[in-house]
C-alpha cells in the first residue's frame, strides 16, 4: 500500500474511535448505553441493520460466490424481502404495543420469566457463533491485506474494536454502521467502475461472454430442493424463514428498528432493508463476476477473490478508501453485536438491574468471548457466508416458533413448551446428518416446535383434568 492509503486508513480508525467516545458522554445509565432514547430516524436504522447483517459477509465471500459461479445467491435475498414484510406485519406490532427493551421480555409476559431467559440464552449461543464467523471474516480481510496470520487479524480487530464499543453505546454504533455500509457500498460501486474502464471490451460484450458461461444465472432449476440448499424453492423459501427469523425473533437485529420512534417508522426500515440488501448483494456480484473476466478465471484461495483484487491492482487512495470503509464496518458490525449481547444479559438474565459500569464490563466479557471463539472457528470448505447462515439456521426456528406460540391463547404449561424448543434444535442436527438442505432447516424445526409443544402440552393438559376429576 501507498503512504496514503495508510493514511486514509489510520484517518478512518481514529475517526471512528473519536466518535464512539464522542457518543459515550451521553450515556448517563443502561437504558442511554443500549437503547439510545428511541429517537433514531428510519433510515439510519435501515442502513444499520443492513451493515449488520452482511458487512463483511458480504465483502469477503459473497463476490467470491460470483468468482467461482453464478448469481444463484440472490434467491435468497427474494426470500428476504418477503420475510421482513412478514416481521413488520407479525411481530413489530407486538414488540411495540409491549413497549419492551427486549423482544425476549414479550416471552416472559406471556410465559414467563423462566421462558424469557430461555430464549435469551438461546439468543446469545446463536449470536456468539454467528459473529464469530463476521469476526473470521473481518480477520480474512485483514490477513489479505497486511500479510500477518489470521490469529493476530483478528486480535487487532477486536481489541481496536474495543475501545469505541465500551463507551459509545447503541447510538455510536448505528450511526457508525450507517455511514460505513454507504462508504464501502461506494467501494463496491467504485471497483466497478474500474474493472469497467480497465477491462478492453465494452459491457455488453462482457454481459454476453458471462452469460454464455452461465455465470449470471439467478434461478437454479435443480429439482434436487432437499439437498441443494441454492435450488430455486429451497432458497427462495429458506431465504423468507431465515430472515423471518433474524429480522424478528434475533435481538440484535431488531433493537435497531426499537430505536425508532414508533411503529411505522420501524416498519420502513425492516422493510427498505430487504430492498437494499438485495441491491448490495447484486453491486458484489456484479464485482465478482468482473473480476473473474479481470482474472480470466485463475484459480484462487475462496473467499479471498475479492480482497486480493483489491490489494494487488486497486489504484492507491481507492484502495486505501476501500480497505478502510471494510475494516471500520466489519469493527462497527462486530461492536454491534457486542452491545446486543450485553443488552440481552442485562435484560433478559439479569432482570434490567445493572448500572452503566455493570452494562460496560459485561460488554467487556462479550467481546473477549467472541475472540476467543473467532480464533477457534474452522470455516471448512465452504464459503464463510454459507457458514454463517447455516449456524443461524440451527436456532432460529425453535424462537420463531415460541414467538409464533405466544400469539395464540392457550395456557402452555412451561414444561411443554422447553420440549418444544429443545425438540425444535435437535432435528436440525438430524436433518444435517441426513443431508437435508440447510435452507430447510427452519422450516422444519418451526414445525416441529409448534406440534411438540402442542402436543406435549394437551398431554399436560389433560392429566391436570384428570388429577382435579
Amino acid at each position: 500500500m501507498q503512504t496514503i492509503d495508510l493514511a486514509i486508513i489510520i484517518l478512518f480508525l481514529i475517526g471512528n474511535t473519536l466518535f464512539g467516545l464522542w457518543h459515550g458522554r451521553s450515556n448517563k445509565n443502561s437504558r442511554d448505553y443500549f437503547h439510545g432514547g428511541h429517537n433514531m430516524p428510519w433510515i439510519v436504522s435501515m442502513l444499520s441493520i443492513v451493515a449488520s447483517e452482511t458487512s463483511v459477509l458480504t465483502f469477503v465471500s459473497v463476490p467470491g460466490l460470483a468468482y467461482r459461479g453464478d448469481w444463484t445467491f440472490l434467491q435468497l435475498a427474494m426470500g428476504y424481502i418477503i420475510g421482513r414484510i412478514l416481521v413488520s406485519f407479525v411481530l413489530l406490532p407486538m414488540y411495540f404495543q409491549h413497549g419492551v427493551s427486549s423482544i425476549y421480555e414479550v416471552i416472559g409476559i406471556r410465559f414467563g420469566p423462566g421462558m424469557q431467559k430461555l430464549a435469551a440464552i438461546v439468543f446469545l449461543v446463536t449470536r456468539t457463533l454467528g459473529d464469530a464467523i463476521r469476526f473470521l471474516a473481518a480477520g480474512v480481510v485483514v490477513q489479505v491485506v497486511t500479510g500477518w496470520s489470521l490469529p493476530i487479524s483478528i486480535m487487532i480487530i477486536g481489541m481496536v474494536t474495543l475501545v469505541y464499543t465500551l463507551s459509545g453505546g447503541i447510538k455510536a454504533v448505528i450511526w457508525l454502521e450507517s455511514f460505513q455500509f454507504a462508504l464501502y457500498l461506494l467501494g463496491g460501486i467504485l471497483s466497478i467502475v474500474f474493472l469497467l474502464h480497465t477491462i478492453d471490451r465494452s459491457l455488453p460484450d462482457i454481459l454476453v461472454s458471462l452469460e454464455k458461461a452461465g455465470k449470471l444465472n439467478i434461478i437454479n432449476k435443480d429439482t434436487h430442493i432437499l439437498t441443494n440448499p441454492l435450488a430455486f424453492f429451497s432458497a427462495f423459501i429458506g431465504g423468507i424463514l431465515l430472515s423471518l427469523s433474524s429480522h424478528g425473533v434475533d435481538y440484535m437485529m431488531v433493537q435497531r428498528v426499537l430505536g425508532c420512534k414508533n411503529l411505522g417508522s420501524a416498519r420502513k426500515a425492516m422493510i427498505g432493508s430487504g430492498l437494499f440488501v438485495f441491491f448490495q448483494f447484486s453491486v458484489f456480484l456484479f464485482a465478482g463476476s468482473l473480476i473473474s473476466v479481470f482474472m480470466h478465471g485463475a484459480s484462487m484461495e475462496k473467499d479471498r477473490e475479492f480482497a486480493f483484487f483489491i490489494v494487488h491492482y486497486l489504484p492507491a487512495g481507492l484502495k486505501g478508501l476501500l480497505i478502510a470503509g471494510v475494516l471500520s464496518a466489519a469493527m462497527s458490525t462486530h461492536s454491534s453485536a457486542i452491545n446486543a449481547l450485553a443488552s440481552s444479559t442485562v435484560n433478559d438474565i439479569l432482570g434490567g438491574k445493572a448500572s452503566l459500569g455493570l452494562s460496560k464490563l459485561i460488554s467487556f466479557i462479550w467481546a473477549i468471548l467472541l475472540i476467543i471463539i473467532a480464533l477457534m472457528f474452522d470455516a471448512g470448505n465452504k464459503a464463510i457466508v454459507m457458514v454463517g447462515l447455516e449456524i443461524a439456521s440451527f436456532t432460529y426456528g425453535g424462537l420463531l416458533g415460541l414467538f409464533l406460540l405466544s400469539k395464540s391463547k392457550r395456557a402452555f404449561h412451561p414444561a411443554s413448551l422447553g420440549i418444544g424448543l429443545v425438540a425444535s434444535m435437535g432435528i436440525v442436527f438430524v436433518l444435517k446428518f441426513l443431508g437435508l438442505a440447510w435452507t430447510w432447516y427452519i422450516t422444519v424445526s418451526v414445525l416441529v416446535n409448534l406440534l411438540v409443544s402442542l402436543g406435549i402440552d394437551m398431554t399436560f393438559f389433560k392429566k391436570r383434568v384428570l388429577q382435579k376429576q
